[in-house]
């Protein structure tokens, strides 16, 4: 099995990508044994992985076999990886453990009548419903909302702005930019 590094680790550097996703098949196991070796978390042994075949990749014209295989150079790269995700991972940790924590609080998202909002929408015209639809709720562009609905930017901009004034009044609820709450101009 390791003579067919060789051949396919020359075809790969000359920028062959199946010859090199060859060589990926035949060694990720033993790249992935060694990652799990070195690393507790399963996300970090799969990144591990992906970045040990990243660098193979990325430096195939510098690489070296071993008695025509690849094998122990992806295993001393998979260590050296390791050794780098577990330094980012204590990095991140001690970020998060500076981090406030967080006021207990009710989630925004609870504090929604979602029926009440549903019906309100559903009240409004339909180019109120498509328009708020399109740019609120699936968060398109006003380009994209112009070209779906056939007009100018400028109409939905506009038709957009009068929308969320008319849902917010059919909620009872203000606007302005003081309100700080519910569906405002700057949504």
């Amino acid at each position: 099995m390791d003579g067919d590094d060789a051949a396919d680790w020359t075809a790969a550097v000359q920028g062959d990508g199946e010859a090199f996703g060859r060589v990926y098949d035949r060694r990720k196991a033993s790249v992935r044994r060694q990652a799990q070796r070195l690393l507790d978390r399963p996300a970090d042994v799969e990144d591990a992985v992906a970045i040990v075949f990243l660098e193979a990749w990325r430096k195939r014209w510098a690489l070296r076999l071993v008695d025509d295989s690849l094998l122990p150079w992806l295993l001393v790269t998979t260590t050296n990886v390791a050794r780098n995700v577990r330094r980012g991972r204590v990095r991140y940790d001690r970020l998060l453990a500076h981090l406030p924590v967080p006021a207990d609080g009710p989630d925004p998202a609870d504090l929604v009548d979602d029926e009440g909002v549903l019906a309100a929408l559903r009240g409004l015209s339909l180019a109120d419903q498509q328009v708020l639809t399109l740019c609120v709720l699936e968060d398109r562009s006003e380009r994209d909302a112009a070209h779906v609905l056939g007009v100018a930017p400028g109409t939905v901009k506009s038709r957009l702005h009068r929308a969320k004034h008319r849902l917010a009044h059919r909620l009872g609820r203000s606007t302005g930019p003081a309100s700080g709450r519910g569906i405002s101009d700057g949504a």
